[in-house]
Formats: structure tokens, sequence, C-alpha cells
């Protein structure tokens, strides 16, 4: 059964979208982006959140110490390095938190697809000019024949997801521009993906 995450949620109307529709997981960017939400921001749409949903914290090149701080106030459920984080930032956090760790690819060619210490791998489209959140699709054929548990993130959508789904068979899909109207998250469009991925997993 593909796991989805809603990724990017910034305000109350976002939460009560998920609680409506019930991914497996949502993100909190809190990195510098449109969607960035800082730690007080996130405790508060944390506590709006339906508790089976987990939430991720997803981090550019941020600092341990803030990491380990939203891990222990619970405020967040899984850590994502979506920067250029290394293998001892990732041992680090596991000798200080016990939270699943994602350690985000951009994937341009087959020469970015790397080993991690993390749990999960998650693979986004490359963008010289950002670390995700472009949009676009890469080419899913270069994680075709990758066979332990990963999330495919990259520009899905409504219109692609199932064909994303069926050719690649990720652990999870990753979806934020493509449930979004005019830079904000919408709830039909949230509610139809995952009633699309669901109805696959039947």
């Amino acid at each position: 059964m593909t796991k989805i995450k809603i990724c990017g949620l910034s305000r109350l109307e976002d939460i009560d979208a998920v609680n409506e529709a019930m991914p497996d997981y949502i993100g909190f960017v809190f990195a510098k982006s449109r969607r960035q939400v800082d730690g007080e921001k996130a405790k508060v749409l944390k506590a709006a959140l339906d508790p089976t949903i987990k939430a991720v914290g997803v981090f550019v090149n941020q600092s341990i110490k803030e990491i380990i701080e939203l891990s222990n106030a619970g405020v967040i459920d899984v850590i994502q390095l979506h920067g250029d984080e290394d293998d001892e930032t990732i041992i680090t956090l596991k000798q200080a938190v016990s939270l699943p760790i994602i350690k985000a690819m951009r994937i341009a060619d087959r020469m970015d697809i790397k080993e991690t210490s993390g749990d999960f791998r998650l693979f986004d489209t490359y963008d010289a000019n950002q670390y995700g959140g472009s949009g676009e699709c890469f080419n899913w054929g270069l994680i075709a024949d990758i066979k332990e548990d990963f999330f495919l993130a990259g520009g899905l959508n409504i219109d692609n997801v199932k064909e994303a789904i069926n050719q690649v068979n990720p652990y999870g899909v990753d979806i934020s521009s493509g449930v979004e109207t005019d830079g904000k998250k919408d709830r039909d469009k949230i509610i139809k993906i995952i009633e699309i991925i669901r109805r696959m997993n039947q």
C-alpha cells in the first residue's frame, strides 16, 4: 500500500483538509521557502493535526540543535534532510533522537543515487536553483530498479501519480505543489489525489 505525504502545510485550513483526507504523513518545511513555518507555528499546526498522521520536519542544511529541539518537543515525528547533509550528520542525529530519518536526493542522473545511513531515501527532481519544491518531474526510469523502500517526489499531481506509482512502485509519494492552487494548498485536490492513490491500493 503506497504511503502518502502531503508536504508544505502552513495554515490551519491545510490541517483541516488533511484531517479530512487522512494521508499517512504531512510535511512542515522549516527551510527557507514560501511554505516555511517556524517552530511556534508548527507547534500550533501539530496540535490540530489528527494524531494518527505523522508530521515530517523538512530541513535544508540547518543546525542539528534545531532539529533535535523540534524532535524532543514532539512537533515532528520524522526528520527529512533535504540539503547537503552528510552521513556524519545523520549518525549524530540518530544518536540524539529516535525518530526515523529520510534523506532526500535530487536526481539528474544515476550518479545522484547514493547510499545513506538514514531510514529512507527520497528521490526528488534536481534543480540548480533550489533544493526542492520545483514542481517538476525527473526521469523515473533512473530509479526503476531500486528495490528497497523509498519516497518519490517531484512534480507529482492528480494527472501523473498513477503512472508514477505503476512505474517505480515507491514506498511513498510526496506531494506538494501538485495539490495547490495559486500557491496555497487546495482541499479538493488533496482529497482527490488521496482517493486516486487509495483506489490503486485496493
